[in-house]
C-alpha cells in the first residue's frame, strides 16, 4: 500500500508535481534558515516559491520590513546556493499562537475569611447570594 502511494506521488500523471514542489519548499526553508539572521528566521518562514519568487510569511510588520530591506541579499544568497531566484516577496501572516487554557490556580481561603463568609452566609435569607457563598465555602473545604 505504501509503495502504491509513493508511486502515485512520484508519477507525473498523479501528484508528482505536488511532491516535487513540497521537496523544493523544504529545501528552500533549510536554505532560508541558514541565510537569514536567527531572530528573523524564527519570526518568519518560507511559504511558497512561484515563478522564481520566494514568498516569505513574517509574523509582524516590523519583521516584514526588515526582510524587505534584506530582499536583495536573500536573492543573492539563494542564487549562490543553486536556487533560480529572481525575487523575494514578503507578506505579513501572523501565526496562531493561542496559549492552551491553564487550570485555575488554587487559592485557599484563610481560616478567618472562611469563618466570616460562613457567618455572612448564615445571616442571609435563602437567595442566590447565599447559595453562591455556600458553594464557594464547599469548594474551599474540598480543595484543602
Amino acid at each position: 500500500m505504501a509503495d502504491l502511494l509513493e508511486n502515485y506521488l512520484q508519477d507525473s500523471e498523479g501528484a508528482g508535481k505536488v511532491l516535487v514542489h513540497a521537496r523544493l519548499l523544504i529545501r528552500l526553508a533549510g536554505l532560508y534558515a541558514e541565510i537569514a539572521p536567527t531572530h528573523l528566521a524564527r519570526a518568519s518562514r518560507v511559504a511558497n516559491f512561484k515563478s522564481g519568487v520566494v514568498v516569505i510569511h513574517a509574523d509582524s510588520g516590523a519583521i516584514a520590513a526588515k526582510l524587505r530591506q534584506m530582499a536583495p541579499t536573500l536573492v543573492d544568497q539563494l542564487s549562490q546556493r543553486g536556487t533560480e531566484c529572481s525575487g523575494v516577496q514578503v507578506k505579513v501572516q501572523a501565526r496562531d499562537q493561542r496559549e492552551p487554557a491553564r487550570a485555575p490556580a488554587h487559592k485557599p481561603l484563610s481560616v478567618r475569611t472562611s469563618e466570616e463568609l460562613t457567618a455572612l452566609s448564615s445571616s442571609l435569607p435563602t437567595s442566590p447570594l447565599r447559595r453562591a457563598l455556600e458553594g464557594l465555602l464547599a469548594r474551599s473545604a474540598r480543595e484543602e
